[in-house]
């Protein structure tokens, strides 16, 4: 079972960590549901898609730690991390969204 929760947690770390990537590194703000940036200026797409690709690599990072951690303690202490950079993630998300998007949606 934890070789079952490690391949899942990298797995689904590694997705968040290249979505995070293709968000910030190349600008792809295509992966982003459209009402989420429909009012975000052209001049404000850069700094926008860097917060938010960092904000995923950060999620990214703390799934990917979980099943590391998890799986070499057999302790659920990997889950501290998860929810701490969750909602790290989660903070920085809000904050892009109501400064470039002026609101959530």
């Amino acid at each position: 079972m934890r070789w079952f929760e490690l391949f899942f947690l990298l797995i689904v770390g590694i997705l968040f960590f290249c979505l995070g990537w293709e968000i910030w590194k190349k600008e792809k703000i295509s992966l982003i549901h459209d009402y989420h940036h429909k009012k975000v200026k052209d001049s404000d797409k850069k700094a926008y898609t860097t917060i938010m690709g960092k904000s995923l690599l950060i999620i990214g990072v703390g799934i990917i730690l979980t099943g590391v951690i998890d799986f070499i303690t057999h302790t659920l202490y990997g889950w501290w991390i998860f929810g701490i950079a969750f909602c790290i993630g989660l903070i920085i998300i809000v904050y892009a969204q109501v400064k470039y998007n002026h609101g959530l949606f």
